[in-house]
């Protein structure tokens, strides 16, 4: 296929999305303030599709327009932006050909096997994942409490040491985004749809059943303010630490020692660089596929789930037993669309896309919810955070840490290969004090103040008898993805605030998916080979696949355990990313080649000159 024939076929593609999105559109908004009247005439069901098809056509559109600057510098990312074109002849030659066959392999046959035991063996399938799952969290509970404060630690010590001031890439390389691109690449990459589900939910959670961290009494003010606190802690620093951690030294081995770019990269200095095709390495790339493709495939399913059971709650739109399996066809023809438009493109664009409709609902939310309430906590929220960190850091006390805490941090750091991956890819010309600032701490300030935001609303709205949001979850077996709807339906301008609220959901789910399909084409490719367009293509099929066989055999929520239990293992390696980044660091002396951020602070400050009346006498005299 000529660069002409790709180009007349994504300028069709992109006009006929474009007509599909206005179209849609028009009768969505038609919809939207007359619902009764286009209700009779479509019906629900066709509504909730029009609906869909408006956002998934306006995202497609959004991926295919043509985009001509590509840098012409940024080697170290080729893999991310300079996408082979091939042909469908060449794509089953290129799974030969490309792919590494055990990173291939090893997870498509981990999942192959997954679901045949469950379809065969459905109740020892979950009894046995469920007692592992038990085994591992209770009792890796304490070093995954640990290890993410070392995280924190070690981010923490990037930021104000020597070695903030090392520029990836050299001190003349550029970076290859805008700051504003940067960050929202990296926020909507590693956040997912579960923002958008638990910014309500979770601090309603820890309301109804305080943490014994704060021995609270069950739904008084005191536990308003431990909702709020260990809301912050499970989705703040700590958590984006995980991803830090793992992406700091895989930025600094590729761009500064020529390692690839892949997850494995972090044991260099243990293994040298032609120790990287070695076996240890290739199980490190194949566990991070498995991972990835665990966490964002039953993200999906569970997802779409928890999206058409909210619409189901409020509307009464029952999407029967081809809807899942519809709205998964559907994010998965966005979401692979984007990834093989290339980052330049459908990447960054629906990134940035995002994040504005993520800072528009959040500001809705503050114009029309309860100021001053919000405000008030927020603020004592915040305190105790920053009072209790450590101590929260390090209590162990009682099934509620396990079923709470480790697991967050174990979920964490399961998604930390592909996250620290793309982080990694990303860094390219800045330096590593910037990559924590953004990774770090610009993501966790947008993180709080969703949770302060939205979580305190639905705890004002909870507290004061204004919404039964816990009754809402109850009835739905207490699932989490209802608590949105009647949060928003209690607010003034709530049918739009809850048109916003599922778009937020689609474009989340989206923008990590996109992403975990090129990671996961990467990390599976042989060292030095660039996954081509197919290639990209078939592993963002093989996402949906997992995530439509988990609606259509079950056990989404078991699988998703078994991607949580890699947090264990990656744990352990973000520890040895560390030591080896240390190592790396002070062989080469780059920390020296720099100034502590304290030391740039301290000579910044004006200078005090004392006056001739104090100065001391001469020793002389």
């Amino acid at each position: 296929m000529s660069t002409a024939d790709v180009s007349g076929a994504q300028q069709f593609l992109a006009s006929t999305l474009l007509a599909t999105f206005v179209g849609s559109g028009a009768i969505v908004l038609v919809g939207f303030f007359f619902p009764s009247a286009v209700g009779q005439a479509l019906g629900g069901q066709a509504l909730l599709g029009m609906s869909l098809l408006f956002f998934g056509s306006g995202l497609g559109y959004l991926a295919v327009l043509p985009y001509e600057r590509i840098r012409t510098d940024d080697a170290g990312v080729s893999s991310l932006v300079r996408i082979r074109r091939t042909s469908v002849r060449t794509v089953l030659s290129n799974l030969v050909s490309v792919h590494d066959p055990v990173t291939l392999g090893l997870p498509v046959a981990v999942f192959a096997l997954y679901f045949l035991f469950h379809i065969v063996f459905p109740s020892s399938t979950t009894a046995a994942v469920d007692t592992l799952t038990t085994a591992v969290l209770q009792g890796m509970g304490p070093f995954l409490l640990g290890a993410m404060l070392v995280a924190v630690a070690f981010c923490t010590f990037v930021f104000f040491s020597s070695w903030g001031g090392v520029k990836l890439g050299g001190e003349d390389t550029e970076p290859t985004y805008t700051y504003p691109t940067y960050f929202s690449l990296v926020f909507t990459a590693g956040i997912a749809a579960g923002i958008v589900f638990w910014g309500p939910a979770e601090a309603l959670f820890h309301y109804q059943t305080p943490p014994p961290f704060f021995d609270a009494a069950p739904r008084s003010a005191a536990a308003i303010d431990a909702a709020l606190v260990y809301a912050l802690f499970h989705w703040g620093i700590s958590a984006w630490s995980a991803y830090a951690v793992i992406g700091i030294p895989i930025a600094y081995f590729v761009f500064e020692r020529g390692a690839p770019l892949r997850v494995s990269s972090i044991l260099t200095p243990f293994l040298g660089a032609d120790g990287l095709d070695s076996p240890w390495s290739r199980l490190v790339d194949t566990l991070a596929v498995f991972a990835t493709i665990g966490g964002i495939a039953t993200s999906i399913g569970l997802v779409a789930q928890q999206f058409l059971a909210g619409v189901a709650f409020q509307w009464g739109v029952a999407p029967g037993e081809l809807g899942p399996v519809l709205f998964v066809g559907g994010l998965a023809a966005v979401y692979i669309l984007s990834a093989v438009s290339g980052l330049h493109r459908g990447i960054r664009r629906i990134a940035a896309a995002t994040v504005v409709l993520f800072g528009l609902f959040t500001l809705l939310i503050i114009l029309v919810g309860p100021r001053g309430f919000v405000f008030t906590e927020g603020v004592d929220g915040i305190s105790a955070y920053v009072v209790n960190f450590v101590p929260m850091s390090l209590y162990t006390g009682g099934a509620w840490v396990t079923e709470w805490t480790v697991w967050n941090w174990a979920w964490w750091f399961s998604w930390a290969p592909f996250a620290g991956t793309f982080i990694a890819a990303l860094s390219r010309g800045r330096r590593l004090r910037t990559v924590v600032l953004t990774s770090v701490g610009a993501t966790s300030l947008a993180t709080g103040v969703w949770f302060l935001v939205v979580g305190g609303t639905s705890l004002s709205l909870q507290h004061s008898g204004r919404a039964d949001i816990l009754s809402a979850i109850t009835a739905r077996g207490g699932s989490e993805a209802v608590a949105g709807f009647p949060l928003l339906s209690a607010l003034p301008l709530g049918d739009l605030l809850l048109f916003l609220f599922l778009a937020l959901i689609v474009v989340f789910i989206v923008t990590s998916a996109d992403t975990a399909t090129l990671i996961s084409a990467i990390l599976a490719s042989r060292r030095g080979v660039a996954p081509s367009r197919g290639t990209i293509a078939l592993w963002g099929a093989f996402q949906a696949v997992v995530a439509l066989a988990v609606l259509l055999v079950g056990g989404g929520e078991t699988l998703q355990a078994l991607a949580v239990l890699t947090g264990a293992p990656f744990a352990i390696l973000s520890m040895l990313a560390i030591v080896g980044l240390a190592i790396g660091v002070s062989r080469e002396g780059r920390g020296s080649e720099h100034t502590s951020l304290i030391r740039i602070v301290i000579d910044r400050l004006p200078t005090v000159e004392t006056h001739h009346d104090v100065e001391p006498p001469d020793r002389d005299d």
